[in-house]
């Protein structure tokens, strides 16, 4: 895969790199003989590096601006972008470090041979990246990228001995600047280590961080032997910080992937892993298959089997009414199979306005005018949004579900996929399964369906539809096994989901119909006290319609 650059880029980025070494050896000259002469030739460069980066980035938006750019030209174009930046970030280390020891006055507690070595292994790093981008040589990069260790290992020793002459209590503030060059110094290596994961990202055509890389590698070496040619291909980015990536070989096309690959946080990913494992052993065949697990630091990687068909999203968006009813029938009877065969007598709680609360903090930061409190007009008060919560709290205790069984949970329209040759439905994403009331799955798929931020009329319909049906078979279940409290607990649900989803949508029409929802829901359960709970009926259509 070649690194398609602009010839202004390529040119430019060599220039930079030359920029950075020479303000690097004036810094070494500098730290050995501190003069005025001498730290004036490195802080008047400064205007020189800085339009060298700004001309990288203004050729690369100018190349960006063109349509007809594919996604491995704009990553690339975007991964020179960051390699510019980190460069000249270090030639303003490197005046930071002059900065810093114009407030030295004994300039001999500096001990040059102590930082020489390290400003030469950054020089040498330096000195590999233009080479490195041209050849494409992932290896060079990332011996580029292992610097950042060995200046880590340098800066500790550094520390260790300014701290000890600290102690002494002489020249304290002179001491206290010194290491404040020295943590310059260490930051010139992060920028090594930043520079080294843009080039391995444009030669791997997705972005990737230095440790990921080698989960990647070591994943993908597993296939290697069996099949020629595999490619990595991105296919999307979750909230949580993982990447999910689908892996091609030679003779794949189109959508047909090998495997899917995801990475992310070693937490995330294990509990992505025991998810899986725990649907294979409670309910078989609904979850993909786990091909391969490594780890690395506190980064892991997944190889999961790839599951033909289209998501819930999909269907919705793009394909007939016909294959949106067919999938909604199927599902229903999958679950219906899921709940009874997980079914435990042992309630759990799902706690819809606890979830709530955690999250309205988060709600708050995006939309700050929900965080009202309570109004009175003409002597006719009304609560405010968090004492109605705290009402519905006690509410909620007083109705347990009568039974839990496994659920998905996260159970979204993007994360339940139906195969429509072989009329299968499977789970995707699973790191939140556990047992738990089955009304917490109904609500997240309802609400998700809701917040797609579609404003064609005929599309809005079909949501309306998808989620007033799957309300109906979910209903019928509830009947069955003789839940009478489902639909207020439902209320509880949707309200949750209502408000926590608007934290990650930032259009104020659409998160405002949605937290209107949710009071409206509140209120509903809170003013049907009086009455049995099992005779408590949601309008569904009337909440879901727009």
């Amino acid at each position: 895969m070649s690194i398609v650059l602009p010839k202004s880029v390529k040119e430019n980025l060599r220039f930079l790199c030359v920029e950075v070494d020479s303000q690097l050896s004036v810094l070494k000259e500098y730290l050995g003989s501190p003069t005025t002469a001498m730290a004036r030739r490195i802080l008047d460069r400064s205007g020189y590096s800085y339009n060298l980066k700004t001309r990288i980035h203004t050729s690369c938006v100018n190349t960006l601006s063109d349509s007809k750019q594919d996604d491995l030209v704009r990553l690339q174009l975007r991964c020179a972008e960051f390699i510019a930046t980190d460069l000249e970030r270090i030639t303003e280390l490197a005046r930071d470090c002059v900065t810093q020891m114009s407030f030295v006055s004994h300039s001999d507690l500096l001990d040059s041979g102590r930082f020489i070595p390290i400003l030469k292994r950054i020089a040498g790093g330096v000195n590999q990246i233009a080479n490195a981008i041209e050849s494409r040589d992932t290896q060079k990069a990332l011996e580029i990228g292992q610097l950042e260790n060995r200046v880590e290992k340098d800066y500790a020793r550094l520390y260790r001995y300014y701290i000890g002459l600290l102690k002494t209590k002489k020249h304290t503030e002179d001491l206290a600047q010194i290491l404040f060059v020295a943590q310059s110094v260490r930051q010139m290596g992060d920028a090594l280590r930043h520079i080294s994961e843009s080039i391995i990202s444009a030669n791997l055509g997705q972005p990737v961080n230095f440790e990921r890389y080698f989960s990647l590698q070591s994943l993908v070496d597993e296939f290697d032997a069996e099949e020629e040619g595999v490619s990595i291909q991105p296919l999307a980015d979750t909230r949580s910080g993982s990447a999910i990536s689908g892996v091609k070989g030679a003779t794949e096309n189109g959508s047909g992937y090998l495997a899917i690959y995801k990475d992310g946080i070693k937490r995330k990913v294990k509990e992505e892993r025991q998810g899986v494992k725990s649907w294979h052993e409670l309910y078989p065949g609904l979850a993909p298959k786990i091909l391969s697990y490594k780890k690395r630091g506190q980064s892991a990687a997944l190889l999961i089997e790839h599951l033909p068909g289209y998501t819930f999203e999909q269907i919705l968006l793009n394909e007939s009414q016909e294959l949106a009813d067919e999938a909604l029938r199927r599902l229903g009877k999958t679950l219906s199979s899921v709940w009874t065969d997980t079914r435990n007598q042992e309630p759990v709680t799902a706690n819809f306005m606890g979830q709530l609360m955690q999250r309205m903090d988060e709600v708050y930061k995006i939309h700050p005018e929900f965080q009202q409190g309570g109004v009175s007009l003409c002597g006719c008060a009304k609560a405010g949004f968090e004492e109605l919560v705290a009402q519905a709290t006690v509410v909620e205790k007083s109705l347990p579900p009568p039974f839990s069984v496994y659920i998905h949970g996260d159970f979204n329209v993007d994360n339940i996929i139906y195969d429509p040759l072989e009329k299968r439905i499977n789970y995707i994403d699973l790191h939140r399964s556990r047992y738990l009331d089955y009304v917490q799955d109904v609500s997240v798929f309802m609400v998700s369906n809701y917040r797609l931020q579609i404003l064609d009329a005929a599309l809005r319909q079909r949501i309306l539809t998808m989620a007033v049906n799957f309300f109906q078979l979910a209903r019928r279940f509830a009947r069955k096994t003789g839940d009478s409290t489902f639909e207020i607990r439902l209320a509880l649900g949707l309200a949750r989901s209502f408000v926590t989803s608007t934290r990650f949508i930032l259009d104020k029409a659409l998160a405002q119909n949605m937290y209107l929802r949710s009071i409206y829901l509140i209120e509903l359960v809170l003013a049907a006290q009086a009455a049995p709970k099992r005779k408590f009926r949601l309008p569904i259509e009337e909440i879901f319609s727009d």
